[in-house]
């Protein structure tokens, strides 16, 4: 049996004058980032940047994917980890500028891990007079009852942990679950699918759940790893290691991850590039079928011919080709285009002339020749 405690604090009017665009809505583990969180009037000049930074990037991908409209309930579900504080933050920062009408509930969910420091988070919510609910439910149990010693927990824990959420969220009336997923997750899962499950997926920054009950979202699509890491140290979020699977040393993705990191370090541009590639999807250009039809694919030529261009064609076995109806002596044209004119009668005239083009010429073009559709 799930039980839940409320905490719904007197909300008092707060003057924020951060601006916001109306059109943008190093390793560290999360126990190295525990320690007393700061208080809004205490931020640096380096977290307020940081924060706008942040702030952007979070309304940027609600406004892209229409994540939340006005009078919606937006339950985040906060672990204690530096994603979803950090989501938490800046959602009810974005809820005091936004244009919008929208309200914020945090969820945690207590899962009884054995020495799970379970009075950290509520007093954290409650020190900064978020509503919030706090979920008891024994989990913990149930995963090590039915995964195999030696395995890996994430998959059945974080279904056990999102059919309780996702049944509470309609039970309580919240209209979107925020999820504290951010960039670099998503990356991490594309290539957890591509080397071990044979499929080009990941998590979608909006997605409606299977049983079409509920909403999810994760506004941090748009936001690095490294800046969360950040933020969080600058914020100074109580963090709250999970100690059920984060302890195990045997995880895929945490394999894939520092193998983003690796990239990230040497390539800074890769996994920007990776994830706009995810947003630039060429169904036409891989092999789904059922994406795309490509038994149905037919031709459609006119009556139009583009000569051959070069010097010559040597036509080999020509009554054969004559026997399927191909033609024995295609024709050809002049292979030529706009200013290579000159240098094609400078060779006429010395046979030992360098083609290298005039430096004080425009720059040759190479001709598109038979261009791929």
């Amino acid at each position: 049996m799930t039980s839940a405690r409320l905490y719904i604090p007197k909300l008092t009017e707060t003057n924020d004058e951060m601006s916001i665009d109306p059109q943008e809505l190093r390793v560290v583990k999360d126990s190295d980032l525990i320690t007393s969180p700061t208080k809004d009037d205490a931020l640096t000049p380096q977290m307020l940047k940081l924060q706008k930074k942040l702030r952007k990037q979070v309304s940027k991908a609600i406004h892209d994917f229409n994540m939340i409209e006005d009078g919606d309930v937006i339950m985040v579900c906060v672990s204690g980890g530096k994603d979803s504080y950090t989501l938490l933050d800046l959602l009810l920062k974005l809820k005091q500028i936004a244009p919008i009408h929208f309200d914020v509930v945090a969820v945690n969910l207590d899962q009884k891990q054995p020495g799970y420091p379970e009075e950290i988070l509520p007093n954290y919510l409650n020190e900064q007079g978020i509503a919030h609910y706090i979920l008891e439910k024994d989990t913990y149990s149930i995963v090590k009852s039915l995964v195999p010693e030696g395995k890996t927990y994430c998959s059945a824990c974080s279904r056990l942990r999102r059919g309780s959420l996702y049944g509470f969220a309609k039970q309580i009336g919240a209209t979107k679950i925020a999820l504290g997923h951010h960039r670099d997750d998503m990356l991490a899962t594309f290539f957890l699918n591509l080397f071990h499950g044979g499929t080009l997926k990941s998590m979608p920054p909006k997605l409606l759940s299977d049983d079409k009950q509920n909403i999810i979202i994760r506004p941090l699509a748009y936001v690095e790893e490294k800046d969360i890491v950040e933020y969080a140290r600058l914020r100074a979020f109580p963090i709250i290691p999970c100690n059920l699977c984060g302890s195990q040393t045997n995880l895929q993705r945490a394999v894939i991850n520092d193998m983003l990191r690796e990239w990230d370090a040497m390539h800074p541009q890769r996994l920007a590039s990776i994830f706009k590639a995810m947003q630039n999807v060429a169904p036409s250009q891989l092999a789904d079928r059922e994406l795309f039809d490509f038994e149905r694919l037919s031709l459609a030529r006119d009556d139009s011919e583009r000569p051959f261009e070069g010097q010559y064609i040597q036509a080999g076995q020509p009554s054969s080709l004559a026997d399927i109806g191909l033609p024995v002596a295609p024709a050809t044209q002049a292979f030529s285009s706009s200013n290579t004119s000159k240098s094609t009668d400078r060779a006429s005239n010395n046979s030992t002339t360098s083609l290298q083009p005039d430096s004080h010429s425009a720059p040759q073009k190479i001709p598109l020749i038979n261009p791929i559709v």
